[in-house]
């Protein structure tokens, strides 16, 4: 992937995570990135295309950083609270996926495919960690859920309230 065009999709990754699909345009980006809006176009022809793609590249670095982890411990729910928290305590608080999610219904088609992936890879690598259905549905939207609230309410600190059983190092036998 070319440089600029990774520096376009990390502009509208930033941008996503402050307003969602509406709280960015081709001009903005551009002018985030220092280049001119048809230059943008050119490696993203729509703006459904840099969406999905933020989306797309979301879900695989997410997934790619989970099985990283996950070999090292084989908790997964710990695994994936810590996991997202760190976007909990990033700049921007929250991902990409979820300020979407919460908008799926009205998003173009091919970013809400996108958003839908995602959320379905997590289950199912959840499942596949050893969760039942169920308990991964249940896991999944209490760590968005943290996410969605820490957000709201300006204070990365409740993620880790709401996620500190599940965060809990596993204690030795001695």
């Amino acid at each position: 992937m070319s440089d600029m065009k990774t520096a376009i999709l990390d502009a509208a990754e930033k941008r996503i995570q402050a307003g969602g699909f509406g709280g960015f345009s081709f001009r903005e980006i551009a002018e985030d990135v220092g280049i001119k809006s048809s230059s943008v176009h050119y490696h993203f022809p729509t703006k459904e295309d840099l969406a999905a793609e933020v989306v797309r590249r979301w879900a695989d670095r997410t997934s790619g950083n989970i099985d990283r982890e996950f070999a090292k411990d084989p908790n997964a729910k710990r695994v994936w609270a810590k996991a997202l928290r760190g976007t909990a305590f990033s700049k921007a608080h929250m991902c990409p996926c979820t300020i979407l999610g919460a908008s799926s219904q009205d998003l173009p088609k091919a970013v809400a495919a996108e958003v839908k992936r995602f959320f379905k890879m997590c289950q199912d690598k959840m499942v596949a960690q050893g969760m039942s259905a169920d308990d991964a549905s249940e896991f999944l939207s209490t760590i968005i859920g943290a996410l969605v609230v820490a957000n709201a309410l300006r204070d990365s600190a409740e993620y880790d309230r709401a996620t500190a059983t599940f965060r809990v190092e596993e204690k030795t036998a001695a």
